[in-house]
């Protein structure tokens, strides 16, 4: 069995041995150099990465629209012409399907046709300041418009 002494002696031997050792520590940190987060080193490695991602980014997309994965536009022959808020939660839109306009009124969990328009509004006369983004967007992105 282990006596008093002995026992003694083994505390102030983890006791010391624990001092020492952080003594240790304290000289090796001491010793490290600061690096500074805002260093030229630093930011010049942020805006890689992040040119990086974008090009990850710009090359996905560009795969995506290559292989036809994606279509940009809507191909079908179904075309949202316009519409208008008439309430918090009603609209009222207009649709193109194929030769014919629709007038339909959309609400949370019903959509109605409202009314079959007899002579077609003409879409391809709207003035370029009363187009959406998207479509300055899809033009500009082709080469069109200049």
């Amino acid at each position: 069995m282990l006596n008093h002494k002995k026992l003694s002696c083994i505390a102030m031997m983890f006791t010391y041995s624990t001092t020492l050792f952080a003594s240790d520590i304290d000289k090796t940190s001491s010793m490290a150099p600061v690096i500074d987060p805002l260093s030229g080193t630093n930011i010049a490695q942020m805006v890689a990465g992040l040119v990086f991602v974008l090009l990850i980014v710009v090359l996905v997309a560009w795969l995506l629209r290559r292989v036809g994965g994606v279509t940009m536009s809507g191909g079908s022959g179904l075309n949202v012409i316009g519409g208008m808020s008439m309430g918090a939660r009603e609209r009222v839109v207009l649709m193109q399907v194929g030769e014919e306009q629709i007038l339909i009124g959309v609400s949370p969990g019903r959509i109605q046709k409202l009314h079959v328009l007899e002579t077609p509004i003409d879409v391809q006369t709207k003035s370029k300041s009363n187009m959406s983004f998207s479509n300055k967007l899809t033009e500009v992105l082709q080469g069109k418009l200049k």
